[in-house]
């Protein structure tokens, strides 16, 4: 409702229309008058705060100066805020009204040309306008890219990315319009889905989501975003003595172009200086090429290579370099006490089962050090180190003494390990054994103590024998066979001897000779030799034939049986010889079957004899035919018989001989 105290309010209101109005007039008018002069006018003026925070306001305007000097003139509502050569211009917020439209515009002056930009309507209150934004720092989380930069205020704003492949600048933007999330003074946004494997360029800008009317930023630069490092760089290390110093050369593969397209730097770390002296802290050293040379001392040291661009580094590629000392390294002698050198460092390595460990390092860098008595204190008794002496010498370590190292030794405090018995035979054994751990043997073992006793022995003592500290075998000898022994097995320092390993051996008894085993020589023998004999009789009648025996008929004279019998007149029958055919007189070559046929021949001849003579007197008795005839068939029958009997007893009377073989014919 309108009343009496709102009419000054009115009127002025009124009034600060009619300007406007004024205002607009003039502004057509010199308008008019710049079309044909060289002033070209300036956009119209944006006035914001760059967060909602910010009690000053910029504004900013755009102009082609072709004057050389141009002077702007700012005004709000008719009200000028200043002059200024440069497009822009900042005022307090307490100076202008905030709450309610406003009219701005700015006016240009060149000499005596002057022109005006159009007036905007705006309530300076609402508009929030943030910087580009700056530093964009960007990773890879898989197939997602992140990317981060510094937020304007704490509240989340709204992005607009632009992104596309690298490879392709003639490809069209992608836009993606993202809010944020804010953590630490930074703006995140996450591109889902995209290839981790590629590299891309992306272009952000933003805006307020508090303010309401907030006003794009401006764009940030073109980003290029790497692909990702995923794997460790392939490191190959060379290693060179130098007196003392070790010259390590490091190279590794160049990486593909597209996780190298902004530049890939590679930083190495090393537990020891690379370009000062020894005993440093970590170091970190940063190259651009894909080589590089540190120089270390003789003792262990771990280094590390990194790739690194953009969008991250890669995993880290590490290298031990393990304590590089002496062939034979001998005792320290009093080295604690010794005094410390310029530029020289003093370390001891823990060892544990042979293992230089760098962590396991007491170093004392010079006698000033911060508790070096301290340091020095915390050397363990009974633990061995490996002592180190380095220099610095031209701004490289060299290593200069290397010792084995006890501050105080004691006796070993466990036995040898797996002590066995590998062999056993009637006087001797072969033992085998492992040496005492290093953490266990508290001292430097100087040698072995190697004890037999033979059981349930009463005459027999105990020996012991002292067996160099490097051999882990030993043949134990004269033993007593089938006997029974317990072995004891101790290593011994200076400080005296430890625990023992013990075990029983049994040497194998003498065994008699086996009396089956006698025989069945013997009769391997004996059967041998007879075969051999035999084998050798037939071999010499091969080659030398026996020489053969005459065979001498026996002749008996016949005894009559009677008297009879030899009054008895002989008769003769008719009787018929045929000669022998050729092969009748054939001779079989068996000579046992021949003797045998010869006796039976003999035998049957004589049957055959007796039968014929029987046969003849029988038939002379019982004969009709007459004496004449009959003497003279004999007659004829002698004459012829008694050619032929000659013939035949000529050939039977021959000796045949025929390969080695005698036969002999008989007859009566």
């Amino acid at each position: 409702m309108f009343t009496f105290l709102d009419f000054p309010l009115y009127l002025m209101e009124t009034l600060k229309r009619w300007s406007s109005l004024h205002g607009y007039v003039m502004f057509m008018f010199l308008t008019t008058i710049s079309k044909g002069s060289a002033c070209e006018a300036p956009s119209s003026p944006e006035c914001f705060r760059k967060n909602t925070d910010e009690i000053l306001y910029m504004c900013e305007w755009s102009m082609n100066k072709t004057e050389g000097s141009v002077t702007f003139h700012l005004y709000i509502d008719n009200k000028k805020y200043g002059s200024t050569n440069e497009t822009w211009y900042k005022i307090h917020g307490d100076t202008v009204i905030q709450g309610r439209d406003v009219n701005i515009w700015v006016e240009a002056y060149a000499g005596s040309i002057n022109c005006t930009s159009p007036r905007k309507s705006v309530t300076l209150v609402h508009l929030v306008k943030y910087d580009a934004p700056q530093s964009i720092s960007m990773s890879w989380l898989g197939n997602n890219l992140s990317l981060i930069w510094k937020a304007a205020e704490k509240h989340p704003a709204l992005a607009e990315v632009l992104f596309r492949k690298h490879n392709n600048t003639t490809e069209s933007w992608e836009k993606k319009l993202i809010n944020t999330t804010t953590e630490a003074s930074k703006y995140q946004v996450i591109l889902v889905n995209l290839l981790n494997h590629s590299a891309y360029q992306v272009q952000i800008r933003h805006r307020s989501t508090q303010a309401k009317n907030p006003l794009w930023s401006k764009w940030s630069p073109v980003v290029t975003v790497p692909a990702e490092l995923e794997h460790e760089p392939e490191v190959t290390v060379t290693t060179k003595l130098l007196n003392g110093t070790r010259a390590v050369m490091l190279t590794w593969k160049i990486l593909n172009a597209a996780a190298a397209v902004s530049g890939v730097t590679y930083r190495l770390e090393d537990t020891q200086s690379s370009h000062g002296c020894p005993c440093a802290n970590k170091t970190k050293t940063h190259v651009k090429t894909n080589k590089s040379t540190i120089y270390v001392s003789y003792s262990a040291v771990n280094i590390s290579v990194t790739a690194i661009n953009a969008a991250g580094h890669s995993p880290l590629a590490n290298i031990q370099l393990p304590a590089k000392p002496a062939a034979n390294l001998k005792i320290c002698d009093n080295t604690e006490k010794e005094k410390m050198k310029k530029n020289t460092c003093k370390q001891w390595y823990e060892l544990q089962d042979r293992e230089l460990k760098p962590e396991n390092v007491i170093t004392l860098a010079n006698k000033k050090s911060k508790g070096a008595k301290q340091i020095k204190a915390s050397i363990k008794d009974y633990v061995r180190y490996l002592y180190f002496e380095h220099r610095c010498d031209g701004g490289k370590p060299r290593t200069v003494k290397m010792c084995l190292y006890y501050k105080k030794e004691g006796a070993p405090q466990r036995e040898p390990q797996n002590f066995t018995v590998t062999s056993e035979t009637l006087d001797s054994a072969n033992l085998s054994w492992e040496t005492i751990a290093i953490e266990d043997q508290r001292g430097f073992v100087t040698h072995y103590s190697l004890c037999s006793e033979k059981i349930s022995s009463q005459d027999e003592r105990k020996e012991c024998r002292n067996i160099s500290a490097s051999l882990l075998t030993y043949r134990l000898e004269n033993l007593t066979p089938g006997a029974k022994y317990n072995i004891s097995l101790a290593g011994v320092t200076k400080e005296g001897e430890g625990p023992s390993a013990k075990l029983t051996i049994y040497t194998q008894p003498e065994k008699p000779v086996n009396v089956w085993w006698s025989f069945g020589l013997l009769f391997v023998f004996f059967l041998s030799s007879t075969m051999c004999t035999i084998i050798l009789k037939r071999i010499k009648n091969k080659i030398f034939p026996p020489v053969p025996t005459p065979v001498i008929p026996d002749f008996f004279t016949y005894q009559p049986e009677s008297q009879e019998m030899l009054e008895e007149k002989e008769e003769v029958h008719e009787l018929m010889l045929s000669p022998l055919h050729p092969e009748v007189k054939s001779v079989p070559e068996d000579t046992e079957e021949t003797t045998a046929l010869h006796g039976e021949w003999d035998a049957g001849s004589d049957e055959d004899m007796g039968d014929e003579r029987s046969d003849s007197r029988m038939s002379g008795e019982s004969s009709d035919e007459s004496p004449g005839s009959t003497d003279q068939a004999l007659r004829s029958s002698r004459e012829g018989e008694i050619t032929d009997l000659e013939q035949v007893d000529n050939e039977i009377a021959m000796l045949i001989y025929r390969n080695g073989l005698v036969f002999d014919v008989k007859t009566d």
